[in-house]
């Protein structure tokens, strides 16, 4: 049960963009953990693309709430943590095509 949790909480998470980036958080690799614990309570791990992310204050509550809706889910909780500091190697490929970030960059 709890891969298909899984699933559907990321499917829930792939819903929330950062405002100035048009890839959703999961593919921007902002999400580091999803513990899905036996009582149907969710703890999320994840971070911002800066400290300094205007948006702070809104995502975290975001993810959670749309962690929240997912059927089987009692609460969800998120922690917001900047180390490992997030980089633009985290990403998906999906995510870097999108923002046309793939190809050989080497001289």
């Amino acid at each position: 049960m709890s891969k298909k949790l899984e699933k559907e909480i990321v499917e829930a998470i792939k819903q929330v963009y950062d405002p100035e980036i048009p890839v959703n958080i999961y593919e921007l690799g902002l999400i580091y953990e999803i513990d899905i614990q036996k009582d149907g309570n969710v703890e999320i791990t994840m971070t911002l693309t800066s400290p300094f992310c205007p948006v702070a204050g809104s995502l975290p509550k975001e993810v959670a709430a749309r962690a929240s809706e997912v059927e089987g889910v009692k609460k969800a909780n998120v922690e917001l943590v900047f180390e490992p500091p997030w980089s633009m190697e985290l990403m998906s490929e999906e995510a870097k095509l999108k923002l046309n970030l793939t190809g050989n960059f080497s001289a």
